[in-house]
């Protein structure tokens, strides 16, 4: 079945989720004409609240519906349906989507329905994908872009619904696009000015089924790309996307490389961010960027992340200046790298974004001795090559969670000499508590790092629970005496 986005006015279509992507959708498709029903699985207090604000409009809310479960036996389409656009995160092997195949149906994601609704004067989207350092890359390039005068915002799954900036009357320049590998899964017509990869490791395998299959749907960012495929050098993972795809005549391939970079990389020469790749000569002369004191945190995987900024930037030809003042106001976000105090001379340090294993390393990198905050749940990972990298430079280790064992037993292989604290705890005050342990292990001049390289679930409601409830241990631990109160 063929579905054309301008023809969507009395259509049947169904939208498989609500949430920041799902009511965007149904709203939309309902401007547009198409009798939208939306199924959701959950069925709480936020899913009723989101309800109540579309039933109005003549859209028909399930929710609790087992066809719209990712693990539920059901497998019936709503009736009539011709077309369906999901959010991110449903498998393809939902009971709907399996349906949907078996009938002919095509499904879209909330992305392939923005790109597709996008008008001819649509700004270009300079797209991000990666396992890691999404979110912080976009925000760099937003900022860089708006240090060059230019009308943008950072959209996707950053949070931002790319359907509310397509269809909203704000006009924009160009947009800053983080893009997952669960959105790319469904937006095959995607086509954009340049594109970024900024990393591959294991992720999200149970949704994508193997490594292989989480590598093709990133790669899917650099499809027709016009100008640059942006890839980092020390991942030859994200070149081999480069390589297998298909793009416009004359786009480039352009690397970035965290050490003196060849022609068509960007890279850093005595603590210079430098461009070898849009410069007039790039075999013989490099263009000077940014001093590394102006990436927020300096830290080694976020310099990358700015250089992966900047070469986009710089595709879309932003001038050198922009891309030292976009650098210098940006700030991260909460619980990135992120220092929290100094007590008596030791730093600690909320990274509990760093929800894998490639996070966690890219973060202990960071750092010369370290008390390492560590635990949570899994999600089939295994520690052995993490703690093997990060064990010379660990002074100790304080493990929470629902598989710190797991932790612990890469860290008896490789790091023995290692004091580990093992609480037996996944309650939320286990980090008073694991703040407490750590602080003993540490000396004057380490750093007490939350780097929890599992997901939060088993203890907090997110990953950002999670780091506010380190942060306020440790202002507590610095407003008073560590005492042995557990």
């Amino acid at each position: 079945m063929t579905i054309d986005v301008t023809d969507l006015a009395g259509r049947h279509v169904t939208v498989a989720g609500l949430g920041v992507s799902g009511v965007p959708a149904a709203r939309a498709l309902r401007g547009l004409g198409a009798t939208v029903t939306v199924v959701n699985g959950s069925d709480g207090e936020p899913q009723r609240a989101q309800a109540a604000e579309l039933e109005p409009l003549g859209i028909t809310v399930r929710l609790g519906d087992g066809t719209a479960s990712n693990s539920g036996s059901a497998a019936g389409l709503p009736e009539g349906t011709e077309l369906i656009v999901t959010t991110p995160g449903w498998k393809p092997t939902s009971p709907l989507f399996l349906a949907a195949e078996k009938a002919g149906v095509p499904v879209w994601g909330d992305v392939e329905l923005a790109w597709r609704l996008r008008g001819p004067d649509s700004p270009p989207w300079l797209a991000v994908t990666g396992t890691n350092g999404k979110t912080t890359t976009v925000r760099m390039l937003a900022s860089i872009l708006e240090a060059a005068g230019l009308r943008t915002a950072a959209v996707g799954n950053i949070g931002v619904s790319l359907l509310d900036i397509v269809l909203g009357e704000t006009p924009y320049d160009v947009l800053a696009v983080e893009l997952s590998s669960y959105q790319l899964h469904w937006a095959p017509s995607l086509r954009a000015h340049s594109g970024a990869v900024l990393n591959l490791a294991p992720d999200h395998l149970d949704w994508h089924g193997s490594m292989a299959a989480y590598a093709a749907d990133k790669g899917r960012i650099y499809e027709g790309n016009q100008v640059a495929c942006v890839y980092n050098a020390a991942d030859p993972a994200t070149e081999d996307l480069v390589r297998a795809a298909d793009v416009e005549e004359g786009c480039r391939a352009i690397g970035f490389t965290l050490g003196t970079p060849g022609p068509s990389q960007l890279g850093v020469v005595e603590n210079i961010l430098v461009d070898r790749a849009f410069v007039t000569n790039r075999q013989k002369s490099a263009q000077e960027l940014a001093e590394v004191a102006d990436v927020n945190p300096p830290a080694p995987h976020n310099i990358a992340n700015a250089l992966a900024a900047a070469a986009l930037a710089r595709a879309y030809g932003v001038p050198p200046q922009a891309v030292r003042d976009g650098l210098r106001a940006f700030r991260p976000d909460p619980h990135r790298v992120e220092h929290v105090a100094d007590v008596e001379g030791v730093s600690y340090v909320d990274d509990s974004k760093a929800t894998n294993t490639h996070a966690a390393e890219a973060s202990l990198g960071a750092y010369e001795h370290i008390v390492w905050v560590a635990g949570g749940l899994a999600k089939g990972a295994t520690f052995d090559e993490l703690v093997l990298a990060a064990a010379p430079r660990l002074r100790g280790a304080v493990l929470i969670g629902a598989d710190r064992a797991l932790i612990r037993e890469a860290l008896a292989r490789h790091a023995a000499d290692v004091p580990v604290v093992d609480l037996d705890r996944t309650d939320t005050g286990a980090m008073a508590a694991a703040v407490r342990e750590a602080a003993r292990l540490a000396r004057p001049g380490d750093t007490v790092l939350l780097a929890p390289a599992c997901a939060s679930m088993d203890m907090f409601t997110n990953y950002n629970k999670r780091g506010d409830a380190f942060a306020a241990a440790v202002h507590d631990l610095a407003s008073g005496p560590v005492t042995d109160e557990q």
